[in-house]
């Protein structure tokens, strides 16, 4: 079942006709979980009061910023964990952090027939003044998904409406909501429910991906020969524990020279043939600390230096703003790190990479993840593929779906992972109720 979240600014009666879908059992997959007004007062908030719909009110003006009202937002989505948006005549701006957090699952109805009568400053009754001007003999309404661009999103369903004679923008308006966006609205919902819905081709949502744009980790782990090393974190399938997974690959003799090994509650790298170890600077390392309720991952000896930061009682960005990429020129292997917190499950990445145009010139990337769904992670690996040099990973991390128990788990990932070129796998699940660990290791030199 997916949480769903309607934003209202008004009377909420496209809320209504959610609410009596609903009833009706016309959103099978679906549940009306929050409704989000962005103000106090206004009747939505009463009907879904009614409904027995929790509710919120976030007031713009009582932000200073825009950032720290769709920091609010989010977290009131989160809190509520939702699925999918229905922005059901809600005037607030929403701005592109949200849009891009919710990628996919935001949609919106739109009382014309998009493209006509669309876009900045068309809403409420100007959209139906404009038609009666024009002269149209046919209006209506569109659902669709919300994108940076004003009503410019991918369209999910339309439905026209008859412009009669005599009519006028108010009269106009209420047949558009009774043929059109009473009906549209929650169909739409329901089709996205149903996984039904696609955006260039790819399902937007399915009940196996709970609820975001999910990739299958054991495709996406073995999608190149080379992925290097690879940091998975989330929440396990029945949302009962923390999740945090390390692999490493290698391809030279030095780097395929190795095993992990438990080391106190974290994991080290070692040499498997002592004899045979070249040069350890970059391949031995305490991958895996914890530091009180938080455990760090890493691909390199920044573990360290996160771990004496958050003992200084500092941040793990302070800790990686004082790191840079990995000096083994012409590769520039990328520094990625994570951390998750053992009694909530929030965790956070990191990649420290080159610039193309400028090799020698560090970025530096975090994100967060605050609240995770069960059965739902991010994967971030060091490079896209082999090569000479190898390509640094591109892009944000992959959101992945977690499927079963640790061993099912490990077994899934370590299977994924290319024959001749991994080495070693790491994966610990953490009970965020006790903040009890048990970890797995599979090392292929035995």
């Amino acid at each position: 079942m997916l949480n769903i979240a309607v934003l209202v600014s008004g009377g909420g009666t496209n809320l209504q006709a959610l609410i009596d879908a609903e009833k009706r059992g016309e959103i099978p997959g679906g549940k009306l979980a929050l409704v989000l007004a962005s103000k106090p007062g206004v009747f939505a908030l009463e009907r879904a009061r009614r409904a027995g719909i929790p509710t919120s009110v976030l007031v713009r003006k009582e932000f200073p910023t825009q950032q720290e009202y769709d920091q609010a937002l989010l977290a009131r989505l989160d809190e509520a964990r939702i699925d999918l948006i229905i922005l059901a005549g809600f005037l607030t701006i929403i701005s592109g952090d949200v849009v891009h957090r919710y990628e996919n699952r935001i949609i919106n109805v739109h009382p014309s027939l998009i493209p006509s009568f669309c876009g900045e400053g068309f809403y409420g009754l100007r959209v139906h003044e404009e038609a009666l001007r024009r002269g149209v003999k046919v209006t209506g309404a569109t659902v669709h998904f919300v994108t940076d661009v004003c009503d410019g999103g991918p369209i999910i369903l339309q439905q026209a409406v008859a412009v009669k004679e005599g009519d006028t923008p108010e009269t106009l308006q209420r047949r558009v909501m009774e043929e059109a966006e009473w009906k549209l609205l929650p169909k739409a919902a329901a089709l996205f429910c149903a996984g039904k819905l696609t955006v260039d081709g790819a399902v937007v949502h399915c009940k196996e991906d709970a609820c975001m744009k999910t990739k299958d980790l054991r495709a996406e782990a073995g999608s190149t020969s080379y992925p290097g090393r690879g940091i998975v974190l989330g929440r396990s399938e029945d949302g009962k524990k923390a999740v945090a997974a390390y692999f490493i690959m290698g391809r030279s003799e030095n780097s395929r020279n190795r095993v992990f090994e438990s080391e106190g509650d974290g994991l080290k790298t070692r040499a498997f043939d002592e004899s045979k170890m070249q040069d350890p600077s970059l391949v031995i390392y305490n991958a895996v600390r914890v530091w009180k309720d938080e455990t760090i991952v890493t691909n390199g000896d920044q573990t360290d230096t996160i771990y004496d930061f958050l003992a200084a009682g500092k941040t793990w960005e302070e800790a990686l703003r004082t790191r840079t990429f990995e000096p083994d020129a012409p590769n520039f292997t990328p520094r990625i790190s994570g951390v998750v917190c053992n009694k909530t499950g929030a965790y956070r990445l990191s990649i420290l990479k080159s610039c193309a145009q400028d090799p020698e010139s560090v970025q530096r990337f975090f994100y967060e993840y605050p609240q995770p769904r069960a059965g739902e992670g991010h994967f971030l690996h060091t490079y896209m593929g082999d090569g000479n040099p190898l390509p640094s990973y591109e892009g944000e991390p992959a959101p992945v779906a977690i499927r079963g128990g640790l061993q099912e788990f490990t077994e899934a990932l370590w299977q994924a992972l290319n024959e001749e070129n991994k080495i070693s796998l790491f994966v610990r699940f953490i009970d965020l109720e006790t903040g009890a660990w048990e970890t797995e290791i599979r090392n292929k030199n035995q």
